[in-house]
């Protein structure tokens, strides 16, 4: 079962990672560097994740959180409600007004190390920031459309 606020989840994490004796430094690993992305299904992977690093040597863990805003839902709204959508998109507004239960919780974590030119990345998410993720960029490929009519 997948809690919907990974906050208490971040609190293991820096607790494990200092308790291993390793450092974390502040930071998201973007899509631009090359990676490799740690696949577990068990609940407690990112201990295996962590292990991972302290048996190469990292000489610390990147960690990155997203924590929904009030703002983040509110840019979201106002971009969906702008732009008609066509009718096969599943574009539900009330969707989106939903996700502002969720302000203030975090729905997102990454940890990353270095290895041999390469990161090593463990990400968790919750379904309603996936959901979120998937609606902001419904909105953003939407909204980044010019439709030349010119000729017509």
């Amino acid at each position: 079962m997948q809690p919907d606020n990974l906050h208490s989840l971040k609190d293991d994490m820096v607790a494990f990672i200092a308790g291993h004796g390793m450092r974390r430094l502040p930071g998201y690993v973007t899509e631009e560097v090359p990676t490799v992305l740690f696949e577990e299904d068990n609940p407690d992977g990112w201990k295996d994740f962590v292990e991972h690093a302290k048996a190469a040597s990292a000489p610390f863990v990147t960690m990155s959180e997203v924590v929904l805003e009030k703002s983040d839902v509110a840019i979201l709204l106002e971009q969906l409600r702008d732009h008609a959508f066509p009718e096969e998109e599943d574009i539900d507004l009330d969707d989106a007004e939903s996700l502002i239960k969720h302000v203030g919780k975090t729905g997102y974590l990454q940890l990353g190390f270095a290895h041999q030119g390469v990161m090593f990345l463990f990400e968790i998410s919750t379904d309603w920031y996936d959901r979120f993720q998937d609606l902001m960029e419904a909105a953003t490929d939407i909204g980044g459309l010019v439709l030349d009519d010119r000729d017509e």
